[in-house]
């Protein structure tokens, strides 16, 4: 499978943080990442699941409950 657009779209922001560091050193890579997408992947899936969390955690591939937790840290959950 070719090179996803969300994945050329995540590739291309992180070379741009990396190119505007300014001398700074990089810092927690990983949660800056997870947390520009995990948050709209949320938001999505809650739309398309019709606010269904059931539904939603299916599509996720993740229990409710892990699901709940995610949408509590996000402040998705009203």
């Amino acid at each position: 499978m070719g090179d996803s657009s969300l994945s050329r779209c995540v590739r291309q922001s992180l070379e741009e943080y990396f190119q505007h560091l300014d001398g700074e050193a990089p810092h927690e890579v990983q949660r800056l990442v997870m947390e520009a997408v995990e948050k709209p992947m949320l938001e999505v899936v809650m739309r398309h699941a019709r606010g269904n969390q059931t539904l939603a955690a299916q599509i996720l591939g993740i229990s409710r409950n892990t699901l709940h937790k995610k949408l509590v840290q996000h402040g998705l959950d009203g």
